[in-house]
């Protein structure tokens, strides 16, 4: 802690904590209506998507239960939610919030034709009658063949207690809102993105070390096939109880999982929420583990990359973190070819949020990064050049995804249920730029 306290030399720490203090006590269920306002931006809290209060028809949805993620279209015209414990996605009008279509995430024999042929890249530790029977738990999502289709991969399959079988990842066509192909995964795969010239779509499987790459690049999607799965240091020999939970979210090594790739599409970075941290650096045009990018980068949640620079968040300490790309890449460089696999990275700008600083986003222009504060239930405004807290703005407890419209005037978080109630919703904020 105290060399994360390093950081923190333009904020005033105390503040912050009474902030985080006042926000972790009890569940936060702000009002319609709320906003933060300074002398450059204004977010308000105009609208939401629930189901933890059913007096309040106007808001309540039944099909969101514990959303993990949610994702705008390119084209601005609707938004989709992954309702993880539901098991489905839900497609919403953008400009009316209506529900246009509820995708459900069951399947059986009878959607045999959907799956794509095995890769020969993940195999099943124990035998089962009907495998590709099943219903899988949507996580995050990415759009490719711009926006033409959405990649959501499951948690893992019901069956499996403990994510140690090889999961699954739908592709939906957003012009049907129908699932057109299923490809299998590693065991419990959770971020997924698209290369910048959308040759390659990278999964993240948090349950195993691994990352597994694809060649999307044809418009056709019975051409989309497997070209690599990239080990991360070493690979989880996963032997699990199959009648006894285990912590997975704890018990999978680095627990891989921020995911995105260089604006060139040469380099793919990969975060380590686990283990001693750190940025695992995939060399794309060789298919190549480099090593990881160390330092202060515990518990590494978040990977975000724009106009050159990237951004990190830092989830238990609520940190996010600044640098430019080129300085990033020269750093790690030395990991091409070396003996060791690790590269100290340091000379980050950053900045103190609240704690559970999960997914970012930031505006159009850059100015701003917003930041979703899981275990502090509240939106976070930061200052993305002087890496500065602007502010905070109470969210519905546990917000963990976050999208922002292209016009940034529209952002979205996604709140997770707990066993103590938490959110079950989808917060709405109206962003005005002064």
């Amino acid at each position: 802690m105290r060399k994360l306290l390093s950081y923190f030399t333009t904020i005033a720490v105390s503040v912050i904590l009474s902030a985080e203090m006042a926000f972790s006590q009890g569940i936060v269920h702000p009002k319609i209506g709320a906003s933060f306002s300074n002398d450059r931006i204004k977010v308000t809290f105009v609208n939401r998507k629930q189901q933890f209060n059913y007096r309040d028809t106007a808001t309540l949805d039944t099909d969101i239960l514990s959303p993990k993620s949610v994702n705008i279209h390119p084209n601005g015209t609707k938004y989709y939610v992954n309702s993880l414990e539901g098991g489905k996605t839900v497609v919403y009008d953008f400009a009316t919030g209506k529900k246009i279509k509820v995708i459900d995430h069951t399947f059986t024999s009878a959607h045999k034709s959907l799956w794509a042929p095995s890769s020969g890249l993940y195999s099943f530790r124990h035998e089962y009658k009907t495998p590709d029977s099943f219903t899988g738990k949507p996580v995050e999502s990415t759009f490719s063949h711009r926006g033409r289709y959405l990649w959501i991969p499951y948690y893992r399959r019901s069956y499996d207690l403990n994510a140690q079988e090889p999961s699954a990842m739908a592709v939906i066509d957003t012009q049907k809102d129908s699932i057109i192909r299923l490809f299998e995964t590693g065991p419990l795969p959770k971020m997924v993105a698209t290369s910048p010239d959308g040759k390659y779509l990278a999964v993240t499987h948090w349950g195993d070390n691994t990352v597994g790459i694809m060649d999307i690049s044809s418009q056709n999607p019975e051409a989309w096939k497997y070209v690599s799965c990239v080990v991360v240091d070493y690979k989880l020999n996963l032997n699990f109880s199959q009648t006894r939970k285990v912590d997975r979210d704890v018990n999978s090594g680095y627990c891989l999982r921020g995911t995105v790739f260089s604006e060139d599409g040469k380099v793919l970075l990969v975060s380590c929420m686990g283990g001693s941290g750190g940025i695992a650096v995939i060399d794309l045009e060789n298919m190549k583990y480099l090593g990881r990018a160390t330092g202060n980068l515990s518990n590494l949640r978040h990977l975000l990359i724009k106009d050159g620079v990237l951004y990190a968040s830092i989830n238990k300490f609520g940190i996010i973190l600044r640098m430019p790309m080129e300085t990033f890449l020269s750093k790690v460089r030395t990991l091409d070819g070396a003996k060791t696999k690790t590269a100290t990275v340091d000379g980050w700008q950053s900045c103190k949020v609240p704690a559970g600083a999960r997914t970012i986003n930031i505006s159009p222009k850059g100015d701003f990064i917003f930041v979703a504060c899981n275990s502090s239930s509240c939106l976070s405004i930061v200052d993305a050049v002087a890496m500065k807290l602007l502010g905070t703005l109470q969210a519905d407890s546990y917000p963990v995804g976050l999208d922002i419209s292209d016009d940034g005037k529209y952002l979205f978080t996604t709140s997770q249920g707990r066993a103590n109630g938490g959110g079950n919703a989808v917060d709405i904020f109206e962003v005005e730029y002064k």
